[in-house]
């Protein structure tokens, strides 16, 4: 199957309103990054066994482990969790970056060192997010 038949199955699996708010993120992301490579994981590990919530991803990045091995990843990801939407901001190396940069200013949302978390689109300032999403991917070139 391919990745956009992946994430269109995924956001269809998802209950209302979650579903329709996952979508019009998506589709935001899309025209953000309009180059960007999309990903899907469906958060499970090589075994099988369910490690993560699944994600979209946007974007394209090395990740280095400390014991020398890399891997490619993506730059962006959105994911559905129990309580709303996750916006994960990969590979930003200053954990505070994104909470004293962003945090005041993107709305009712908890934003830690790489996620940004909201209950719905409605509580969040989109053009920042736009604006921690654009920086993310810049800091990750």
């Amino acid at each position: 199957m391919s990745i956009p038949d992946q994430i269109n199955n995924y956001i269809g699996s998802l209950p209302e309103p979650k579903s329709s708010e996952i979508e019009q993120l998506h589709q935001h992301i899309l025209q953000l990054l309009p180059n960007a490579q999309l990903w899907f994981s469906d958060g499970k590990d090589e075994k099988g066994k369910v490690v993560s919530n699944p994600n979209i991803g946007y974007g394209n990045q090395t990740i280095k482990y400390a014991d020398g091995k890399t891997k490619a990843f993506f730059q962006i990801g959105i994911s559905a969790n129990s309580t709303g939407i996750s916006v994960y901001i990969m590979g930003i190396e200053d954990k505070k970056y994104l909470p004293d940069t962003y945090g005041k200013t993107i709305g009712k949302a908890t934003v830690t060192g790489y996620c940004i978390k909201f209950k719905t689109l409605k509580d969040i300032d989109l053009n920042t997010l736009d604006k921690a999403i654009l920086d993310g991917v810049e800091l990750t070139k």
